[in-house]
Parts: structure tokens; C-alpha cells; sequence
């Protein structure tokens, strides 16, 4: 594959490419109003994400659990963050189950800030939830996308025992991002590192090798098409089974600024490479994001 476009100042215009769909302002209105009425967050509006029109539009969000203050520091999120996050809702999980009852979502994906404040990152938190759901809502599916929980002091330990906790309530998937490739993930990733997410995975396989899992790379940080193929051969190596592929947009000035827009022929390609590889499920496209018709899957 021919890598056709040089460093790109996002100051510019953004591509024709990268422009999402609005949605019908009326759906998207009440997929608001639900959300805000029950005080609880969504990762399409906390990190802006460029398709939170369409998926609204569709009756479709994923669900920010644990407040909407992250501990991690991350260069190209647009989440609160802070060191004092905010003190767990314990009417969140059966507020969340009412949104979803509401929405009649028969797919749901959960996801959460970074808990290091937390003695297991949040693990128990995204079973409570889970239950919660299914308690109103038996037929819905639920997609966990989740953090790395292994920053304690028996790090290695603690998250174990937290993939543990969340792989035995048995979700539809379990998805952990890696962002990016294994050279950026300190500039990308403050808090992060790259075998620590690798592991994530590696464990839900261990523990239940029939739970599907998932991962998402942001491309246009300044990563090579080597880079991206050796990522993709390393999950592969855990047996990850589904990936997707999207464009960083930068949420403001605040953030890493985009280093190049990959085309839509070059994520097809990539798309191609990573279906090459044994990914059962792949999604590659300029405005692809983790949680993106991820029913579909």
C-alpha cells in the first residue's frame, strides 16, 4: 500500500471524507433528553465523537459509567480530567437499565473513565450495571469496552482479578483499545502502556476463550503503515478476534494535533491487511469508532 498524503496541519479545512451525517434532530433530541433527565453520561457526548448524530438518529448511545472525570491524562481525549473523580451514583446502574428500556436498544455498549482512585478500577462497578440491565432488559446484548485496570501496587495481580470479575458476568464482547501503536503509547497514552492493554485481552481469552474480543487503533498520530501491521499482528497473537480502524480528529488545541488523514482507500486497504490476518470482524473507515454499529458485529 502507497501512503500518498504528507504531515497535515488540522487547521485546515478537514477533508470532505470526515464529514458525518447530522442525524434527525428530533431522535437525537430524545436520546438527549433521556440521557439528561437520569443525569448519566454518554461517550458520544463527553468525547464528541463525530458520529454521535448518526448513531442518536438510530436510537443508539454507549453508556460512560462512573462519572464523567477520568484519572488518566490521555493526549487526544476530550473527558474531563482530574484526580478527584466524581463519588459513584449508586442509583447509576438502574438508571442506565431505564435508558436502555427506553431506547429499546437490544445492543448496548458500556464503557467507563479510568478509576485508578478505585481498588479494582471499576470492575465490580460494570457488573452491577450489567445486572441492572439485564434485569429489565433479559434480551439486550451488552458490549464491555473497559480500562486496563493495572496500575495498583499488585498491579499485575489487581488486574486479573478485575478481567476476571467482568469476564464472568459474561459479556457479548469485551473490547480494550490499544489507540495506537506501540511507539506512541506514552505521548498518546499518559497511564497507559501497550503489553498492559495486550494482556487485558490476553486474559478475557484465558479465562473464557469463547467471549469474542475487540480493539481499536486511532490512525493519523503519526504512525507507519509497519507500525500499524505489527499492531494488528500482535493482537492477532492473542487471539483478538474483531478490530476497528479510525481517524483521529482532534477535539481542540488542547490536544495532539492530527500528524495526517489517512484516505478512505488506504483504511480499505488496511481493512483488507487486517482481515488478511484472521480479524473475524473488522471496521476500517475514516470516521469508524470503537462502539460504531457495534450490534453488527
Amino acid at each position: 500500500m502507497t501512503v500518498t498524503s504528507s504531515p497535515t496541519s488540522d487547521l485546515i479545512n478537514l477533508p470532505s471524507w470526515l464529514r458525518a451525517p447530522i442525524g434527525k434532530a428530533s431522535e437525537i433530541s430524545r436520546v438527549q433528553k433521556i440521557v439528561k433527565q437520569r443525569k448519566i453520561h454518554t461517550i458520544c457526548e463527553e468525547g464528541r465523537c463525530p458520529n454521535r448524530g448518526e448513531c442518536y438518529s438510530q436510537g443508539t448511545a454507549t453508556f460512560l459509567l462512573m462519572g464523567d472525570v477520568c484519572t488518566r491524562n490521555c493526549g487526544f481525549c476530550q473527558v474531563e480530567k482530574g484526580k478527584a473523580p466524581m463519588i459513584l451514583d449508586e442509583n447509576e446502574p438502574q438508571k442506565v437499565a431505564e435508558a436502555v428500556n427506553l431506547l429499546g436498544l437490544k445492543y448496548v455498549v458500556l464503557t467507563s473513565v479510568a478509576r485508578d482512585d478505585l481498588a479494582d478500577g471499576g470492575a465490580f462497578w460494570f457488573v452491577k450495571v450489567m445486572d441492572a440491565i439485564r434485569k429489565m432488559n433479559p434480551d439486550t446484548l451488552i458490549e464491555v469496552l473497559t480500562p486496563d485496570f493495572g496500575t495498583g501496587k499488585n498491579a499485575l495481580q489487581q488486574q486479573w482479578d478485575s478481567v476476571k470479575t467482568i469476564v464472568e458476568a459474561n459479556p457479548a464482547c469485551y473490547n480494550h483499545n490499544l489507540e495506537t501503536v506501540a511507539r506512541l503509547q506514552n505521548p498518546v497514552r499518559k497511564g497507559g502502556k501497550y503489553h498492559r492493554s495486550l494482556r487485558v485481552l490476553e486474559i478475557v481469552k484465558e479465562i473464557n476463550p469463547d467471549i469474542p474480543t475487540k480493539s481499536g487503533l486511532m490512525l493519523g498520530l503519526g504512525e507507519t503503515l509497519a507500525e500499524i501491521i505489527a499492531t494488528l499482528e500482535d493482537l492477532r497473537k492473542i487471539k483478538c478476534d474483531r478490530i476497528t480502524l479510525g481517524q483521529y480528529l482532534r477535539p481542540s488545541l488542547a490536544h495532539l494535533p492530527v500528524q495526517k488523514y489517512w484516505t478512505p482507500d488506504e483504511f480499505e486497504e488496511l481493512g483488507k491487511i487486517a482481515s488478511s490476518l484472521g480479524f473475524s470482524h473488522v471496521r476500517s473507515a475514516p470516521l469508524v469508532r470503537s462502539s460504531y454499529h457495534a450490534h453488527e458485529s
